[in-house]
């Protein structure tokens, strides 16, 4: 069974899993027409391979720790670091600890 997406006014916990954090995964959160925020869920050790979206992107770290590399540049990620990417960005990132991030994709009106 597919996971429910939040409905408009609905509250989101969006709080660190902590001890549940083995019983997680990634997730979208919110999917409309205009926006997709996901809930990206990283075990320690965890590598994703330079990639980009075609889309803006917003990266919120909810927990852990994460090297994020872009444009030239090694960002650490940690709980309350935000940064967001144009378009079609090359990224890569490297989970340090067991972390968590939220990513809002603005999509585009059709």
């Amino acid at each position: 069974m597919a996971i429910e997406h939040a409905r408009p006014g609905q509250l989101i916990d969006i709080g660190p899993y902590g001890d549940t954090f083995t019983d997680q995964q990634t997730h979208t959160v919110v999917k409309t027409s205009e926006i997709e925020i996901i809930r990206l869920v990283l075990p320690k050790g965890k590598d994703i391979a330079t990639h980009s979206a075609p889309r803006q992107l917003i990266v919120q770290c909810l927990e852990g720790h994460v090297q994020f590399s872009t444009m030239g540049n090694e960002l650490t990620l940690r709980p309350g670091s935000l940064f967001y990417l144009p378009p079609g960005e090359p990224h890569s990132l490297r989970a340090i600890e067991d972390s968590s991030l939220l990513l809002t994709m603005l999509l585009p009106k059709k």
